[in-house]
Order: structure tokens, then sequence, then C-alpha cells
């Protein structure tokens, strides 16, 4: 079994019966949807939001009920994965272009539980581009004053085509060198006309699941 697996499969640990909760995106939080098809099929009762249209179809195999994002006031508990994880909990997400529907559930959680394989544990963010969601219109102006907060956009492309995000908005992959302030970054990124929203995470993750070789470590 390997981290993402061990990862995603203990983070089902947390859930309790009768929790609505926030359904994240990506490879690791795959193993979380396949274990909790498996305990919703023994009994669990659980309702879930889905971050992204692949979640969505994704629980509707595994068996798990949804709600829609507007039927819910506060979820009780959001499970995601993450690009990086700092010291600090602070988080770069939208490696898979969901980061806008992962933040707008997070914000309506009580709890968000981070599943991560070992190799995306950093000290300092920045290793990894971080992405920024931006509307189609004038992505070029944007993305030129995106750089003056020294870094370098490139427009995500799929297929030779731009990248589309499930709200039909495109993705810039923006490398900088360490990011020390995560919140002051987010808030300069977010102030440019045209951003819709950034991937960086700050002060929303109340607890990091880690596997790794050694097996699973909890960290809060």
């Amino acid at each position: 079994m390997d981290g993402k697996q061990m990862a995603g499969e203990k983070a089902v640990d947390f859930i309790e019966d009768g929790m609505l909760l926030g359904l994240g995106t990506g490879s690791t939080v795959y193993w979380t949807l396949k274990k909790l098809g498996e305990r919703v099929k023994e009994g669990l009762r659980v309702q879930g939001v889905p971050t992204s249209r692949q979640t969505e179809e994704l629980a509707a195999e595994f068996g798990i009920p949804l709600l829609n994002i507007s039927q819910a006031r506060e979820l009780d508990l959001t499970i995601d994965g993450a690009d990086e994880v700092d010291r600090h909990f602070n988080l770069i997400k939208g490696g898979g272009g969901a980061l806008l529907r992962e933040k707008m559930v997070a914000s309506i959680s009580r709890k968000l539980i981070i599943v991560v394989d070992e190799s995306k544990t950093v000290p300092v963010l920045g290793r990894f581009p971080l992405p920024v969601e931006v509307v189609p219109y004038g992505w070029e102006v944007t993305r030129r004053q995106i750089s003056e907060l020294g870094c370098t956009p490139q427009l995500r492309l799929r297929d030779e085509v731009p990248f589309l995000t499930d709200n039909g908005n495109y993705i810039l992959d923006c490398r900088f060198a360490a990011i020390e302030e995560p919140q002051g970054l987010s808030h300069q990124l977010n102030s440019i006309p045209g951003v819709v929203e950034n991937g960086l995470f700050v002060n929303r993750t109340d607890l990091v699941i880690v596997g790794g070789a050694d097996g699973v470590s909890i960290r809060v």
C-alpha cells in the first residue's frame, strides 16, 4: 500500500454517522472516497458536497450520497489533498484545477483534514508552481500584472489548448521562489482584476495525515 492510499483511507476514521462532508479532489482523496463508499454500503449515513465534477463522478460510482453546496449552510468536515504542505499547515492547491470550489467548500467546513503522501511536505511553500484561476477575458493582462509580483506565470494547457476549470476559467501556474508570506501573497493576487482565486490555503487546515514509507502519521 502506497503513501497516498494509506493517508486517504486513514481519513475515513474521522468520519462519523450523520456528517455532512466536503469531498476533495485528487489522487489521494480518491482512496478516501473509495473507502468511504465501502463504509456507506455497510450502513454509514453521510452526505457529501463534491469539489469537482471528477469527484462528483467518483462519489456516484462509489455510492456516496451527494448534496449541492447551495443546500449546505455548514459542513462538519472536509477531506482534501494538497500539492504542498508547509510546517505551519499552509497549502498550495490547484494542481487538478479545482482550487476555487475546494476553497469555497473549505470555507463552510468546521474542520479541514488534508491527506498527502510524504513527498508533498515541505519546509516552505514554493517548489510547486502556484495555480491561479483567472477569467479568460484579457488573461494576458492579468498574467502581466501577476508577473510583477515576482513570478513567471504560465498558461496551463491541455492537448495544446487552454485548460478550462469546471467554472470555465483559465489557470495560470505561477513559479515563485520560496513563498515566505503566503497570506500576504494571497491578498496581493486576489486584488488583481481578472483573478478569480489562488491556490494558497492559509489558516484553514486543522489536521494533516501523511502517508509514507514508515506508515501513517497524523499532524495537528
